[in-house]
C-alpha cells in the first residue's frame, strides 16, 4: 500500500472565503466544489507529507500548515497585497528555508516557505 494524498479539512461555515487567499493570494484550483466542500489543489506532483511538532521552530508557534512555494518574495507581495497580516518572518532559517507565517481567513496559522 502506498499513500497517495494527503487532504487537511478546515471546518468553516464559510467555504467561499478561501478563494481570497487559497485561490487568488496563494494560486491554487478549485479541484472539487461540492457546495458543503471545496477542495483547492494544483495537478502538478506534489509530496505527500504530514508532520508533529512541538513548535515551528526558532521558538515560534507551531503553525496549522505549511505550503512551499517556488518565489518566497511573490508570495510575501500577494498576501501584502491581499491586505493579510504578516505574523512571523520573512526570515532565513538556519535549517535552509525562508519563510514568513500568515494567519488564513479561518484564523489558521500558514507558514510560507522555500527552499
Amino acid at each position: 500500500m502506498k499513500v497517495n494524498r494527503i487532504v487537511t479539512n478546515i471546518d468553516t461555515q464559510n467555504i467561499a472565503a478561501a478563494k481570497s487567499f487559497y485561490q487568488d493570494v496563494l494560486g491554487l484550483d478549485v479541484v472539487m466544489d461540492h457546495g458543503w466542500i471545496a477542495t483547492y489543489g494544483s495537478n502538478e506532483e506534489m509530496s505527500v507529507q504530514i508532520s508533529f511538532a512541538s513548535q515551528g521552530g526558532s521558538d515560534s508557534p507551531t503553525p496549522d500548515l505549511s505550503v512551499e512555494v517556488d518565489d518566497i518574495d511573490t508570495a510575501l507581495e500577494r498576501v501584502k497585497q491581499a491586505g493579510f497580516p504578516i505574523e512571523y518572518g520573512p526570515v532565513d532559517e538556519p535549517w535552509g528555508v525562508r519563510r514568513f507565517y500568515v494567519r488564513d481567513p479561518f484564523g489558521k496559522l500558514v507558514n510560507i516557505l522555500a527552499h
